[in-house]
């Protein structure tokens, strides 16, 4: 058992602080922008809530964060009461936030001049493996501090792995939801195309999921897509916050995405339509229109 405190209580830290509870069966301390919601939390786990990231950190032997982007990291960690400030030398600090390599550097560099460990470790699975306690982490980071807090993020993922230097677990992300942005297309100009041609769509899928074209989203989406239901998972809104990162980043780099880019413009369309809060597999309704 250790003591963790959990920065950050949306629909994914919430669920993933409670398996640290109840699963990994921690002493957790959670901190949260609206102190009602940390309040709940503990009544509902039976652990402590506390009123600023630096009172939630101190004395604690990890720390984990999940926000929503680089300014909301860097204000958690770093601003007024800030978590920093409370970390403890010798502790381990996780940021399960999908944000920039270049944050997560810095917050490294800060963190060793302080005495302490920095782990970058966004996720992937969403609100579903997050409440199932089955993420799938991506670190990045040194490997002794990575070893320990392996343990303690056992509590919530399937699978964990370091994938190199601080900012690698950023990078590792950046790969997936690319990744995903050219499949979740591909599906939905799939299905759309199926519609249009009179096909039986659950016949097709049971045939072509059997077969090279099979993936996660198509598993998990085609359903929803062919009813123009889209309430299942990672708003559109926050796809876009993650292609952004990959289009900076790949700007760094040299990486040439066109797929990536293009998508990101459909999802923009889908937004202009009113769906900021669809799941991604929402690209069909720009092409159902």
């Amino acid at each position: 058992m250790a003591k963790v405190a959990f920065l950050g209580l949306g629909v994914m830290g919430y669920p993933m602080a409670g398996h640290l509870k109840n699963k990994g069966g921690h002493e957790v301390t959670v901190y949260n922008r609206t102190h009602a919601k940390a309040e709940k939390w503990a009544g509902q786990f039976g652990g402590k809530a506390a009123k600023t990231p630096k009172e939630a950190a101190e004395g604690q032997d990890f720390v984990m964060m999940c926000v929503g982007n680089d300014n909301d990291v860097r204000e958690v960690a770093l601003g007024a009461n800030g978590a920093y400030a409370g970390v403890k030398k010798g502790a381990v600090f996780v940021d399960h936030t999908t944000a920039s390599a270049e944050i997560a550097r810095e917050l490294y560099a800060e963190a060793k001049k302080r005495g302490f460990d920095f782990i970058d470790a966004p996720v992937s699975g969403g609100q579903a493996g997050a409440e199932n306690g089955a993420l799938t982490v991506m670190c990045g980071g040194d490997a002794e501090p990575f070893a320990r807090a392996e343990k303690v993020i056992a509590a919530y993922a399937r699978a964990c792995n370091l994938m190199g230097a601080s900012g690698s677990g950023q990078l590792a992300k950046m790969v997936n939801q690319i990744c995903i942005a050219g499949l979740v297309q591909g599906l939905a100009e799939g299905v759309h195309f199926a519609k249009k041609a009179g096909l039986d769509i659950e016949k097709l899928i049971a045939t072509i999921s059997k077969g090279a074209a099979q993936s996660w989203q198509m598993e998990n989406r085609y359903k929803t897509m062919a009813a123009d239901k889209f309430d299942f998972g990672f708003a559109v809104d926050w796809m876009r916050k993650d292609l952004s990162i990959c289009l900076a980043e790949a700007r760094r780099n040299g990486a040439n995405l066109p797929v990536s880019a293009l998508v990101d413009q459909f999802y923009a369309e889908v937004q202009k339509m009113g769906g900021s809060r669809w799941d991604t597999s929402s690209l069909i309704a720009r092409l159902d229109r």
